[in-house]
């Protein structure tokens, strides 16, 4: 990307707020688990739904290729993309990663989050009523 990149810092006009996941998150794609965590983060951003971060140590990076795609979002940096070639079409920049995040997001370096519309399933497990979150879906 080119020109000038608007940081800005997660408040109470746009809260961003990133906590551990009590239970296993896994993620089911092109047929096969490729993540599964005990190490699961939940991010909630303003109005969008809440986010699934899984740490790299727990998913089959094999499974994935890197593309060339990235994005930008001003609270949390550039992200990097991957697709999951087993997924087919579908699976094309199903996963993004903030590699080097902004110092606010700095609990999101080093970890992964998957499109639920680009994978067969999200699971997670125990999941505690009151943030929004279903025991069987995840993020929407």
């Amino acid at each position: 990307m080119t020109g000038t990149r608007t940081v800005r810092v997660p408040g109470p006009d746009h809260p961003i707020t990133v906590t551990a996941w009590p239970g296993r998150v896994r993620v089911r794609a092109g047929g096969r688990v490729i993540a599964d965590s005990r190490k699961a983060v939940v991010l909630k951003e303003a109005e969008y739904p809440p986010v699934f971060y899984l740490p790299r140590a727990d998913v089959a990076m094999g499974a994935l290729a890197r593309t060339s795609h990235t994005s930008w979002c001003p609270y949390k940096g550039e992200a990097a993309y991957f697709s999951i070639p087993a997924a087919g079409a579908r699976g094309e920049n199903a996963v993004w990663s903030y590699e080097d995040p902004l110092p606010a997001m700095a609990s999101i370096c080093g970890r992964v989050a998957f499109y639920p519309d680009r994978v067969d399933a999200i699971e997670a497990d125990d999941a505690p009523g009151e943030d929004g979150l279903s025991r069987s879906d995840g993020p929407a």
